[in-house]
């Protein structure tokens, strides 16, 4: 993998190879030559005293408040120390790395008046793994994420504390064992470090990617249980796509097509089978739902985590800086709640899948999939797990958007709460990959039950042998935590995809 050229585009797959592969990143000529104009401006305007918003004023309920200029530079540290009170765990390593890279790719838009040397210290932690400490929780996502923000601006000044190569130390420690100087900031560069939306951005771009793998493994799940349960394979048909024409829809029905082709586990219907439940009839509509609303979000978190979203904008070529509201997260707060009720939706279907097959009233399967129940449980508590978590994800899915606190004496009068929306969204994803997970499981020891072997699909068959090569079939109730965090595990990494793709083509 080459060098990621920072040049202020940045796709979802960029990102992810720098916040979870350390992707090498360097600073584009073009990013320098805008960053440099940009800075010549702000300098201007400083030499000339001119009034020019969290320059030479300070900051909210402040802003009328002029600044000399023999403590403009002052103001910038005291504008990270003071903002520096987040609460919470620790963000992940791979979500602060991210908040690195964002932050640095909006900075090299050339329209936020910082140094060029700010942007190359960002880059240089990236490459050099120090990763700031940042609490998770204290951002109403307005004026930026402030609060978090500022903690990652505690590092570039040596303050604060960091991760050097995975190991949690004082942040001037962490930049002297990789070599590198704490940064003294000068006029803007404060503001322009922690007025913005690379926190919730970043987190929304990972939670973004590990959805992607969500909707193709709820996929290779739901076939799965459709040959286990002798399901209809009519409702696939893409004649009923076609007539509905949402796009998700098709591309569902036809994975499903993919998936179980070959199989001899389906029912063509007659007798007593004229249709499966909704959790089984419903995949396409219910999975392309959420398919579709996955391609709108998609689009509006790639425009955001390329967008400038400081405060005051820098217009080099017209001479001016502008103070207004690119810094609100809106954008990213509605799209994230839109996630979470998309991605959680699949769980909820799932769910309830799982209990279509455990319960000996809706299948023809033993109850709990176990051959002597009563002295074993077999997969009965997996069911309870599931509803668990279901039932976190609909507390989780209140949106987070339709609040507002007003702050900074009623100047800040609306915040858009994206972080906290983007946090839950996160915390949904790796939910529902424990409940499809629950349901693999589940299918797999419900296709053995029913003497599976040469009847599936080409797909159901491939997912069957990445399941039992991680876990074995339940013969007698055994502790199944440690199964469950394996075929966890396949889903996360991608393994159970890449299987099934290897064989059906891409989903």
């Amino acid at each position: 993998m080459g060098s990621l050229d920072l040049s202020g585009h940045l796709s979802i797959e960029d990102v992810i190879d720098v916040a979870r592969r350390n992707r090498h990143v360097t600073l584009s000529a073009q990013a320098l030559e805008r960053v440099t104009k940009a800075r010549e401006l702000i300098e201007k305007c400083v030499d000339a005293r001119k009034v020019v918003y969290g320059v030479t004023t300070g900051f909210g309920k402040f802003a009328n408040v002029v600044i000399s200029s023999e403590d403009t530079r002052l103001l910038q540290r005291n504008l990270i120390i003071s903002h520096a009170t987040g609460v919470g765990d620790p963000l992940p390593l791979d979500q602060a790395r991210a908040v690195l890279l964002l932050r640095a790719n909006a900075l090299a838009k050339g329209h936020s008046g910082a140094r060029p040397e700010l942007i190359e210290m960002l880059i240089r932690m990236l490459n050099k793994d120090v990763v700031p400490v940042i609490p998770s929780k204290g951002s109403l996502g307005a004026s930026g994420d402030l609060a978090p923000l500022a903690h990652m601006a505690l590092t570039v000044i040596g303050e604060g504390e960091a991760y050097y190569k995975g190991r949690r130390m004082p942040s001037s420690e962490a930049l002297e064992k990789a070599g590198l100087k704490p940064m003294d900031l000068i006029e803007k560069e404060g503001l322009a470090l922690i007025n913005g939306t690379p926190v919730m951005t970043a987190i929304a771009c990972l939670a973004m990617y590990d959805t992607q793998m969500l909707l193709k493994a709820a996929d290779i799940a739901a076939s799965m249980t459709l040959e286990a349960m002798n399901g209809l394979g009519s409702a696939f048909d893409l004649r009923v796509s076609a007539v509905r024409q949402h796009p998700g829809h098709a591309v569902v029905a036809e994975n499903v097509q993919k998936i179980t082709k070959g199989s001899r586990m389906l029912s063509a219907g007659g007798g007593d089978k004229v249709q499966d439940p909704y959790s089984l009839r419903c995949v396409p509509q219910v999975h392309g739902a959420s398919r579709d609303a996955f391609a709108h979000i998609w689009r509006a978190v790639s425009t955001e985590m390329n967008s400038v979203t400081d405060n005051p904008l820098v217009f080099p070529d017209d001479g001016e800086v502008i103070s207004a509201g690119n810094f609100h997260g809106q954008p990213v707060a509605l799209v994230m709640d839109y996630l979470k009720i998309a991605v959680a939706e699949l769980a909820d279907i799932s769910e309830r899948r799982v209990e279509q097959m455990v319960n000996p009233s809706l299948s023809r399967l033993p109850a709990f999939l176990t051959e002597h129940g009563g002295l074993n449980s077999g997969m009965m508590i997996t069911q309870y797990v599931a509803a668990s978590l279901v039932s976190e994800n609909k507390v989780l899915s209140h949106p987070a958007s339709v609040d507002s606190i007003p702050t900074s004496a009623n100047q800040e009068d609306h915040v858009s709460m994206g972080t906290i929306a983007a946090r839950q969204a996160m915390e949904i994803v790796g939910n529902v990959r424990s409940v499809l997970a629950i349901e693999l499981m589940c299918a797999a020891q419900a296709l053995d039950m029913r003497g599976c072997a040469g009847m599936m699909g080409r797909g159901t068959d491939a997912a069957y042998k990445v399941v039992r090569s991680a876990v074995a079939r339940l013969a007698e109730d055994r502790v199944m935590y440690k199964d469950l965090a394996k075929v966890t595990a396949l889903v996360e990494d991608g393994t159970l995809v890449d299987v099934v793709e290897s064989v059906v083509g891409e989903l």
